[in-house]
């Protein structure tokens, strides 16, 4: 058995669906679980709707829903023929008399709660599930469509519910293996669950990867496959950097943590299950079935660079907690972990000193509740507009002089570096630096330790005296202004070791 997960825009469109329909047509003899999300552009415009349903703006918002309906009605025509289409059209209206049902109510009431949002971004992955098993069962596919929320268990963490496996696991094998059994496609929306007692609940947003592996994990599948719009894990962000390389095997380790620090394939958690259970991920290309995509195993082979990626993570805010020397110095760090902790704040990069602690964290879930409770604790200074930047590799500490080569390269670009993150992660190298800085700090990192087209391209500007963003000239050396600790920790092992 495999669980294949289709992504926003490998199921935007008839043509979309269609070539999702003949990908899984050739993996009939695995037994296919097929996890899809909502269209592309959807869940962002049932925000958008809610929120202007929230402001009392109820006729803008049954506006966007009148455009969201059209759309996957005429999609349905298009994949089902008119026949077929006319049977599931009553199907998809209601769930249309639904969703405007309650955008009314929250019009009225002008609150939307985390309950309320969970309930509400989930009718994009019921519609496109619905409209995508049918399709299937129109071109010969022995398709049935089955309610994630009667499989996926969560708690009650409505907008981040985390997934109870135990249930999970017995609902899954109650509710896809008879399916799988009777060679049957089980077709379902990603992203969506439900607390055991059936309130809708989503996993956060880009979360149908983590529901793939939370069901691959669940039916013990054979391999999990994530279909997407790209190539595979790359070793950075081709926008950034056109020379780009695909990454052909990475690690579960490499590839969860470039995933945490802002790669944007895969969602953070989705690797977890898949670890704990081993099974092999591939992130493949919906548009290019020629293309073997990123195998994602235990262990994979040594890299012949020195990093397998490079990634950047932006939206990021430091904030600085200064305490007064001698006064209240032995319980000052107790007092700030024990403060993020009561905002369940997730810090990604920590740097410590005696009487002063630098934290990262996104911006747009940075607590103003958490900002006041530490000046009452220390003086406070917060920066935003950072990112982070995360070169990943195996053992990269045990190789001396990559450290200074990183910054050294950094200081080439004319990159300010605020923070470093070495020693938490035997995998990776982090720093943190202005959000405009980034590009120009990842091409050249790229050239640097990915030699190819993008190395010879700045090696001519500098020749021909021409910068381009690219070839800045600095003095020799590794001056590194305005870092605030040399040493410091990963956020997460940080979070770890909290009194």
């Amino acid at each position: 058995m495999i669980v294949m997960k289709f992504g926003g825009t490998s199921v935007e469109s008839t043509d979309a669906i269609e070539r999702v329909a003949r990908i899984v047509s050739s993996r009939l003899k695995r037994s296919p679980v097929v996890v899809v999300s909502a269209m592309a552009k959807v869940t962002d415009q049932l925000v958008a709707m809610g929120n202007q349903a929230a402001a009392g703006d109820c006729n803008a918002a049954i506006e966007l829903l009148q455009a969201l309906r059209e759309r996957h009605l005429q999609t349905a025509r298009e994949l089902l023929g008119s026949k077929r289409g006319a049977s599931l059209a009553p199907r998809l209206e209601g769930y249309f008399s639904e969703l405007e049902n309650f955008l009314r109510g929250l019009a009225a009431v002008r609150e939307l709660t985390p309950r309320g949002s969970d309930y509400l971004l989930s009718f994009g992955e019921l519609l496109s599930s619905v409209i995508v098993a049918d399709a299937f069962a129109v071109r010969g596919l022995n398709a049935a469509w089955v309610d994630s929320r009667q499989c996926l268990v969560t708690d009650a963490n409505h907008t981040r519910a985390v997934p109870q496996m135990k249930q999970t696991r017995e609902r899954c094998k109650n509710k896809l293996v008879p399916l799988v059994s009777k060679k049957r496609i089980a077709v379902m929306g990603g992203f969506i669950a439900a607390t055991e007692n059936g309130v809708p609940t989503t996993l956060g947003r880009g979360g149908s990867d983590y529901s793939a592996a939370i069901i691959g994990a669940a039916v013990d599948a054979d391999c999990i496959e994530i279909w997407t719009d790209v190539e595979g894990m790359m070793t950075t962000d081709p926008r950034l950097c056109p020379d780009a390389k695909t990454i052909k095997r990475i690690s579960f380790n490499e590839a969860a943590e470039l995933a945490y620090f802002g790669a944007k394939v895969l969602h953070p958690a989705t690797l977890l299950p898949a670890i704990h259970q081993n099974i092999p991920v591939y992130v493949l290309n919906s548009r290019n079935l020629k293309s073997t995509g990123t195998e994602i195993t235990a262990q994979a082979p040594p890299s012949r660079d020195t990093f397998r990626a490079i990634t950047a993570k932006n939206g990021i805010s430091i904030v600085n907690v200064v305490a007064s020397r001698g006064v209240m110095v032995h319980g000052f760090l107790r007092s700030v972990f024990e403060a993020l902790d009561r905002h369940s704040s997730p810090v990604d990069i920590v740097a410590i000193s005696e009487v002063s602690m630098s934290f990262t964290m996104e911006t747009k879930r940075l607590p103003k509740a958490l900002l006041s409770e530490l000046e009452q604790i220390a003086d406070l200074a917060r920066e935003d507009r950072q990112a982070i930047i995360c070169l990943v590799g195996e053992d990269i500490h045990g190789k001396p002089g990559i450290a200074a080569s990183v910054f050294n390269t950094i200081a080439k670009a004319d990159v300010n570096i605020r923070m470093i993150s070495q020693g938490a992660s035997e995998i990776n190298i982090s720093f943190v630096i202005q959000e405009n800085d980034v590009p120009k700090a990842v091409r050249h990192l790229h050239a640097q330790f990915f030699p190819g087209r993008t190395a010879r391209k700045i090696a001519t500007a500098k020749k021909s005296g021409t910068t381009n963003g690219l070839g800045r000239r600095r003095t020799k050396g590794t001056e590194i202004s305005g870092v605030h600790e040399t040493r410091a920790s990963n956020g997460r092992a940080a979070a770890a070791s909290r009194p």
